[in-house]
């Protein structure tokens, strides 16, 4: 399987988040992608720099003004004093129900809030640099794909799957899975594509970018919102709208859930990939589904991703995984490239006409 990576992840390196009213040390750190990165070594996968500017695409998926404020974000926040360097800037005030959004304010922590969905997702000096380097990376995966690749992986962070068109939020900032799923169809490799979407939280930002469209078939499997993040989206009604009508299929399952359940859901979203008749997938990997994650809440084993690897590989598709959530750090590697090697297992299976894994 081809792989990129993101050479320049670490410069998004902030030092703590708010968690349940606490000052924390972040979940969301450079370490993540460094034991993939270690584990992919080890097992023999070659790990490429991004050779795909996503410039563009990253305009057909996220609000202009919102990438303007990201770049410059960080310069402007020093602007305002230097001794801001050693600061991080958090939103205090969102424009909820009834408030405007459409005038973007000239104050920089109301800018902050007007793109952000929470206080959970902390700006550092290379936080953009890094972010645009990981979309190109999920970039460079989509157009191995759509060059013939079979599959492509691309281990970066910060992650992607909650930023929406013109908000971050869930520690992400542009989303990778979108551009991935965005450049499928700019390059014509499918006329459709589905985004499979397998974090314990909920892909809001995929969703909303997606939302109105039947180009791209969003399906996640996820904790129930009413009790996990990202709270206020993800229900199973929310089915698309206008054009997107019957284009979304959220699965929410509740906290505890155990293989067995998590399969059976997996059965259901991968049904539908075929239904829809989507000619590529783009599966958000999330592993914040293995049972030692210290922030989610369902109980899936190491080898369980494995057989999740063998699944997808049995839709018989080409396929862009990209690496999103996962916050027992030190066991990333192995579930990520469980995945992929069971993935590999699941084609190999399928072209000695084992027949569907």
């Amino acid at each position: 399987m081809i792989v990129y990576h993101n050479p320049s992840h670490r410069l998004h390196a902030p030092l703590h988040e708010f968690f349940r009213g606490e000052r924390v040390p972040c979940f969301e750190k450079p370490d993540r992608a460094d034991y993939v990165e270690t584990r992919l070594r080890q097992q023999g996968y070659t790990l490429l720099a991004p050779d795909v500017d996503s410039h563009a695409v990253l305009a057909r998926v996220h609000a202009p003004r919102y990438l303007r404020f990201l770049q410059e974000a960080w310069p402007q926040w020093l602007a305002l004093d230097p001794l801001n360097a050693r600061v991080q800037p958090f939103p205090s005030v969102w424009p909820v129900r009834t408030l405007r959004d459409d005038v973007e304010p000239d104050n920089f922590i109301a800018r902050l809030g007007l793109y952000s969905m929470d206080n959970g997702t902390p700006l550092a000096e290379g936080t953009w640099a890094a972010a645009k380097a990981g979309a190109d990376a999920a970039a460079s995966a989509a157009a191995a794909v759509a060059a013939g690749a079979r599959a492509a992986f691309c281990c970066t962070r910060p992650p992607g799957h909650h930023a929406g068109p013109d908000f971050m939020g869930g520690y992400c900032f542009l989303n990778n899975a979108a551009v991935a799923a965005q450049l499928l169809l700019d390059t014509g490799t499918a006329q459709r594509v589905a985004v499979l979407d397998v974090d314990y939280h909920h892909g809001n930002g995929t969703q909303s970018i997606f939302y109105e469209r039947s180009d791209v078939m969003c399906i996640s499997i996820h904790g129930d919102p009413r009790t996990e993040y990202p709270f206020y989206l993800g229900h199973a009604d929310e089915t698309g709208v206008g054009a997107g009508e019957g284009f979304n299929l959220n699965l929410p399952l509740p906290a505890g859930t155990d293989f067995t359940g998590w399969m059976a859901a997996l059965e259901q979203a991968c049904v539908q990939v075929l239904a829809c008749g989507a000619g590529a997938l783009v599966v958000p990997l999330g592993l914040d589904t293995f049972e030692g994650d210290p922030i989610s809440r369902f109980t899936l084993a190491s080898s369980d991703f494995a057989t999740i690897g063998e699944r997808l590989a049995g839709l018989g598709v080409p396929t862009v995984f990209v690496l999103e959530g996962g916050y027992a750090a030190a066991e990333l590697g192995v579930n990520a490239v469980n995945v992929l090697e069971g993935f590999e297992r699941g084609v190999r299976m399928a072209a000695a006409g084992g027949g569907r894994p």
